[in-house]
């Protein structure tokens, strides 16, 4: 018999009940400690706690088993976990990987289990409702609406809370860690990727460059403001692309950039000439089928002997990509594939790809940062987007971090060239393969 949180002898309690469907599910016993909403306790005694607060949790997991269940219920508060959330996450990856542990696959007899438990335990009942924050997009896949609605579900958030998260370069991507040094830090990161992506480019006075998917303008500004680079950016999110402008304007470099909200899909089909394309993880959110066509058009866009960087997210041949997590909640739509068949895409269109680099540990870092950030000002954070969001965003970097330093995710840069009609790609032969950082004179 098991004791319940009064001490006196009973049944077994909720955490017991709910171990138990635990292990149905996973096929190995829960590699965390679970503490019910009744007091009752069950599972290894030094793991991270998981706190199933309500009833409400189990019914969110009856209804929608899996990831995007446990997602939710964390999101609303019907599930936390005490301590770091990060190395919860770990351990439950860990059991995956170590003891054989799989994702749930419910029988039709296991759905009768978990409701015949969910009924004892007084947790059946109707779907409970879906959190506001979760994407709501209708239309066809990555037809130019519903994509404009995808994007800005996520970054038209709001201008307030990105400058609240990011630093001062307002860039939203990973940065290139050049030092370990308690002085170095995110801005600096992010200005020493930004370089490196100018020197890659081969960027110089009067030089133009499209920026795809130019976000709030980071590489847009440091070009133009740096190296004098006559820049378009285009952006689909009309947040990014008001800040951008008003930053445009205040630093009084409106001959230099034009900022356009539009599909890259609606550029001027005799735009083009371009000295260089970047295009800084957007190529995430293009889908798998448009690909092709995406990368076609980088190629028109950019001159013969012209530049490309791609700087884009990866998954392995089996990881899993984004989740239902990611796709619901922060990304809808987005899909990444393995680096080769990115390689394989860009040159099937035409493109000579000539040197890949891989920043996935820099990401842990960026990620890091980021994270450190939400948990510093977390009451500015929930007073702002709401108490729900600021959770959304505190389970999405803390899980992204870890795919990034377990390598269940990756984000590369690639340089391809348009070669001319001799075949003659315009790189010197000494060209190194990672351009030195800024200068001190560029800090």
């Amino acid at each position: 018999m098991t004791a319940t949180a009064a001490g006196s002898p009973a049944g077994p309690g909720a955490a017991q009940r709910l171990a138990a469907l635990v292990e149905d599910a996973l096929g190995a016993p829960p590699p965390l400690r679970i503490r019910a909403w009744d007091g009752s306790e069950s599972g290894p005694s030094h793991a991270p706690v998981v706190v199933v607060r309500s009833r409400r949790a189990l019914r969110r997991l009856l209804w929608q088993p899996g990831e995007l269940g446990l997602a939710e219920a964390y999101i609303t508060g019907d599930l936390d976990v005490e301590g770091e959330l990060g190395e919860a996450l770990r351990v439950m990856w860990g059991a995956a990987r170590d003891r054989g542990a799989r994702p749930p696959r419910l029988s039709a007899r296991d759905r009768a289990r978990a409701a015949g438990t969910a009924l004892r335990l007084g947790a059946a009942g109707p779907r409970p409702p879906v959190p506001a924050a979760r994407a709501r997009l209708g239309g066809a896949l990555h037809s130019r609406a519903r994509d404009r609605a995808a994007i800005s579900h996520h970054y038209d958030l709001s201008n307030a809370f990105y400058s609240l998260l990011l630093d001062e370069t307002m860039a939203y991507s990973c940065g290139y860690w050049t030092r370990g040094d308690d002085a170095y830090g995110s801005a600096d990161a992010q200005r020493d990727k930004l370089e490196l992506i100018c020197a890659k480019l081969g960027l110089g006075p009067g030089s133009r460059l499209l920026d795809i998917g130019c976000g709030w303008g980071s590489l847009t500004l440091y070009a133009a403001q740096r190296h004098g680079v006559r820049v378009t950016a285009v952006t689909l999110a009309a947040e990014q692309a008001a800040y951008v402008r008003e930053q445009v304007a205040e630093r009084g470099l409106d001959e230099l950039v034009e900022v356009g909200c539009h599909d890259y899909r609606d550029l001027d089909p005799d735009e083009g000439g371009f000295d260089a394309v970047a295009t800084v993880e957007m190529g995430e959110h293009v889908g798998d089928e448009a690909y092709p066509a995406f990368a076609a058009s980088l190629r028109r866009l950019v001159r013969p002997r012209g530049r490309v960087l791609v700087q884009q997210m990866s998954r392995g041949s089996t990881a899993p990509g984004g989740g239902a997590f990611i796709e619901s909640y922060i990304a809808p739509d987005m899909h990444m594939r393995p680096l080769g068949e990115t390689v394989g895409l860009l040159e099937g269109a035409g493109l000579e790809v000539r040197d890949v680099q891989g920043l996935r540990e820099h990401y842990v870092r960026t990620v890091d940062a980021w994270r450190a950030t939400l948990e510093e000002r977390w009451e500015e954070f929930a007073a702002l987007v709401g108490e729900q969001t600021a959770r959304v965003w505190r389970l999405y970097l803390v899980g992204g971090a870890l795919a990034f330093e377990q390598r269940r995710m990756g984000v590369d840069q690639i340089l391809a060239v348009r070669p001319d009609a001799d075949g003659n790609a315009g790189l010197a032969a000494t060209t190194p393969r990672t351009p030195a950082v800024r200068t001190e004179a560029a800090r």
